[in-house]
């Protein structure tokens, strides 16, 4: 239902990306996710998938600009600008969703104990991914972020209030349609994982399995589904890690301390996984 808070060097200084870069690294950078690289092309065949885009893309000075202007947003999240990619997805719409909803939550945890700031972030990037649904309802990471932004909102209160109000069901029914829509989606599958894994973990196997439908075998499914697809990804090592020792700490602490160790060595591809690879050497250290 959400993913494990970046801790780390989260305020690191933005490293320059460009676009021809971009575009060389594309396909590692978005395995997890299976975002199309956003050019003009791209644009114009979801633009026949979706007329009401059409109108859009020509207010806004056709499927080139756009190409680039998204290109743009996508650099700087990658080169570790979360704030300023918030800013330039939000201007693009339903195609800037992706970009900014992804920033925001890395932003709402950069803002620590200011509560309000992360708050207004989640909820902004809701209202987005509610948007990106409705404007392309056939398009898989805007049903994807839509559940990262519940699902981090949903991290700030707590998984038995997000069962109560609705919102862990909303999560799961966004990630299960972007695996629909797209099977191959890794970060929807650790999504997922990590959704049994907690309920589970909170109310034990038999009242999560009879309430809600979840289990531990479902989980593992999905994480072991994630590592498959991302083997690069350190966050599906991270989650992956997470997630046994929810079900089971001391069972699995072998298995887990074994998976961070292996995120720990992953060559991070961008300032994201720079966060992550991080994180896991912290969690080492820690031990």
């Amino acid at each position: 239902m959400r993913r494990s808070s970046r801790k780390g060097d989260s305020h690191h200084k933005p490293h320059a990306l460009t676009r021809e870069v971009l575009h060389k690294q594309w396909p590692r950078l978005h395995a997890g996710d299976r975002e199309p690289f956003p050019d003009a092309a791209g644009l114009r065949r979801l633009e026949k998938k979706h007329a009401a885009l059409g109108a859009w893309l020509d207010a806004e000075g056709g499927a080139g600009p756009v190409a680039e202007a998204l290109q743009e947003a996508w650099c700087e999240f990658h080169g570790g600008d979360f704030a300023r990619a918030v800013r330039s997805g939000e201007r693009l719409g339903a195609l800037g969703a992706t970009v900014a909803n992804k920033a925001a939550a890395i932003e709402s945890i950069n803002a620590g104990r200011d509560q309000a700031r992360g708050g207004q972030l989640l909820e902004a990037a809701v209202q987005r991914g509610e948007a990106a649904v409705s404007a392309l309802p056939g398009y898989p990471n805007a049903h994807y972020t839509l559940a990262l932004a519940l699902g981090r909102y949903s991290q700030r209160i707590s998984i038995l209030t997000a069962l109560a109000e609705g919102l862990a069901t909303r999560v799961r029914a966004h990630l299960e349609r972007t695996l629909e829509l797209e099977p191959r989606h890794a970060e929807a599958h650790i999504a997922l994982g990590l959704y049994h894994a907690e309920i589970v973990g909170k109310l034990g196997a038999l009242m999560a399995r009879l309430t809600y439908q979840v289990s531990a075998d479902a989980a593992l499914k999905h994480f072991r589904r994630a590592l498959e697809l991302a083997p690069e990804s350190p966050i599906a090592h991270i989650e992956y890690a997470q997630g046994l020792l929810l079900l089971d700490a001391r069972g699995n602490a072998a298995a887990a301390r074994k998976l961070y160790a292996q995120a720990a060595g992953i060559d991070p591809a961008d300032a994201m996984e720079r966060l992550d690879v991080g994180r896991a050497r912290e969690h080492l250290v820690e031990e």
